[in-house]
């Protein structure tokens, strides 16, 4: 919790901040202020939770300044300190909401006790709040829920008229029910409050609010609230404007950001269902048209899906990156290729999960081909989930930079324990660069080796000539273009390092006793 004092003498002030330890008490001693004016511009930015002032100052006094808190920010605990021994002082400043009142000359000890009395009275306030919100959303939860995600086919009259009977109570004005009424759902969150938004303090502040500004009734439902709102038949566009004013009012109030999605108005509670899983539908693009607003079905409009595979040329940025052991460039590639696609105007949560997933498989494609197969000391490549679970608040680009990272890690431990660790380097630089060419002396100097060193061991380990292996590799590669692509066979061959297409088919007929074209021929008959 924090505290400000508040007094227009430099010597009290001084006096307060360093005779107690405030820290030592819990406390969070914000710099003073020196006076009342001073304090309530600060108050909305800083937060105190408990406010130590003097009555007496010149300008505002510390009354006139206790009233203002109290209406602004009534969990605010009060605490008067004055010079004079007025008890007529004391009752007007009781009166206005103060919580104690210590005269100058108290001990320190008498001090401490009021703050530790305001720290105690906050925080069973708090705890109340929490309580109070179990409560409602317990009472309401079997109700709304019932209704939004089971309850709302008009099938079981007796719960229907439950519902019903609970909005009367709620909202007694609405008429709730009859028929003759619009009802939307509204599914928003909250941020702003930095680890404090993430803690249900804030969002039940908002719920408070909104209950107060709006005919409504509030459902928390994890880090979300719900919302159901009475609106007037053919009046869309003012219910709507009048929604977006609370939620501004919301924001002012708590200096809070709200994102919320608004799903179509239904006519009864029996077509309500269809507004929440709207309003679930829209809730869902957070991040991809927005963190902050009021968000409705027209948001969505060219919303079709944007792409959802990596490239070639991004695969094989990728498959560097995670050869060269960079991190700091593997951070900065995903960040930057995951917002290219959260930022694309087509973009959808499927098609972007889609997408997250497709860098996890390239990833997971690199790793296997650099192992080529291997399990070196029983160890096991990282896994990756079977779908990637797309949520914007976790940032899908720090959850991929995660299991990338994971991979990268791999690979290049398991590169380290290696004995002929540049044999393994080699190889795997060998296939990812089978378009180039790719001479024993270039590829020795990329694993610091000597040639005629690298090219003794290279043929020891992997049983054959470097030359022997090149070719292979890049044998391997056509066969999978010419069965998997529709590429043209000149294509193919300078995607494997021949620019002479005539060489390219006899080593190719060599290696696999046909024509490129026949190759293709057989593997679509094959196939059919």
């Amino acid at each position: 919790m924090k505290i400000m004092i508040v007094d227009d003498e430099v010597i009290i002030r001084n006096g307060l901040c360093t005779v107690i330890d405030w820290k030592e008490l819990g406390l969070d001693l914000i710099p003073p202020a020196s006076s009342a004016e001073e304090a309530l511009e600060r108050i909305p930015l800083e937060k105190p939770d408990i406010l130590l002032t003097d009555i007496r100052m010149s300008g505002m006094d510390g009354i006139e300044l206790a009233k203002i808190v109290k209406e602004t920010r009534p969990d605010t605990e009060v605490i008067i300190l004055t010079g004079y021994d007025d008890f007529a002082y004391a009752q007007q400043a009781l009166r206005g909401g103060v919580m104690d009142y210590l005269l100058k000359t108290s001990r320190p000890e008498e001090i401490i006790k009021a703050a530790m009395k305001a720290k105690q009275t906050i925080a069973e306030k708090r705890e109340w709040l929490r309580q109070d919100i179990r409560q409602r959303n317990a009472a309401n939860e079997q109700a709304l829920l019932k209704l939004l995600q089971g309850g709302a086919d008009g099938r079981n009259a007796a719960e229907i008229e439950r519902i019903r009977e609970a909005f009367r109570n709620r909202m007694p004005e609405a008429a709730a029910g009859e028929g003759q009424d619009d009802w939307r759902a509204v599914l928003l969150s909250a941020g702003g409050w930095g680890e404090q938004s993430s803690g249900g303090l804030l969002l039940g502040a908002v719920d408070n609010i909104l209950r107060e500004l709006l005919p409504c009734m509030t459902l928390v439902d994890r880090d979300r609230l719900i919302l159901v709102l009475r609106g007037n038949p053919g009046e869309e566009q003012d219910d709507r404007a009048g929604l977006s004013a609370a939620l501004r009012r919301v924001e002012q109030i708590l200096k809070c950001e709200i994102f919320a999605a608004a799903g179509q108005a239904a006519n009864g509670f029996e077509s309500l269902r269809r507004s929440y899983e709207e309003a679930a539908d829209i809730y869902s693009y957070k991040g991809l048209i927005g963190t902050r607003g009021l968000f409705s079905a027209e948001h969505l409009a060219g919303r079709t899906g944007g792409r959802a595979h990596c490239s070639v040329k991004e695969e094989a940025e990728l498959s560097a990156i995670l050869m060269n052991n960079d991190a700091t460039g593997l951070r900065h590639w995903t960040n930057q290729t995951v917002r290219a696609r959260a930022d694309d105007p087509a973009a959808t949560p499927a098609t972007l999960q889609a997408y997250v997933q497709s860098m996890l498989l390239a990833g997971h494609r690199w790793l296997e081909s650099v192992r080529d197969g291997r399990d070196e000391d029983g160890e096991t490549p990282p896994s990756f989930p079977a779908t990637f679970a797309y949520d914007w608040e976790a940032r899908p680009e720090e959850e991929a930079f995660k299991m990338l990272s994971a991979v990268m890690s791999s690979y290049h431990q398991s590169l380290a324990r290696s004995k002929f660790s540049y044999v393994r380097k080699a190889i795997a630089y060998i296939k990812e660069h089978l378009d180039q060419p790719l001479s024993l002396q270039q590829v020795a100097g990329f694993v610091h080796s000597n040639p005629n060193h690298f090219s003794e061991v290279f043929k020891r380990e992997t049983g054959m000539t470097y030359l022997e292996f090149v070719t292979r590799e890049r044998m391997r590669k056509a066969e999978e273009l010419l069965s998997g692509t529709p590429c043209k066979v000149v294509e193919i061959a300078s995607r494997v390092g021949y620019s002479d297409i005539k060489y390219f088919t006899q080593q190719f007929k060599k290696h696999a006793g046909r024509t490129p074209s026949e190759y293709r021929q057989t593997a679509k008959e094959a196939e059919e």
